[in-house]
Parts: C-alpha cells; structure tokens; sequence
C-alpha cells in the first residue's frame, strides 16, 4: 500500500508538470490555461492527501504495536 500512495504522488507531480506547460500567464484563468490551474490545485491536493494517510499510517503502525 505505501508504494501505491508513493506512486499516487508520483503520478500527481506528472500532472502539475504537464499542466504548467500548458499554462498562458498572460489569461491564466481563461480557456486551457484555467483547466491546468484547476488540475494543478487538484494534484495539490492529491498530494496533501495522501501524505496525511503516510503519516497517519505510520501512527497507526507505532499505536498498535
């Protein structure tokens, strides 16, 4: 399972790389450029995410044990 949520981040550090290609920093909330903010925010959030679950795996592990 580590590896999975390790390979999750790896996965959404992709996307915020191929998303900020394809941003326009003149209109940056217009057409393509404003799906790569939202896609950007949302790996963002991914990773937030899942690294909660690492931490609270590890607590889980130490609490149990």
């Amino acid at each position: 399972m580590k590896y999975f949520i390790y390979f999750i981040i790896f996965l959404a550090v992709v996307f915020i790389g191929l998303s900020i290609s394809a941003l326009d920093f003149e209109a940056i909330f217009e057409g393509d450029s404003g799906n790569a903010v939202i896609v950007i925010l949302a790996c963002l959030c991914v990773i937030v995410l899942m690294s909660i679950l690492l931490v609270s795996r590890t607590i889980s592990k130490k609490h149990n044990s």
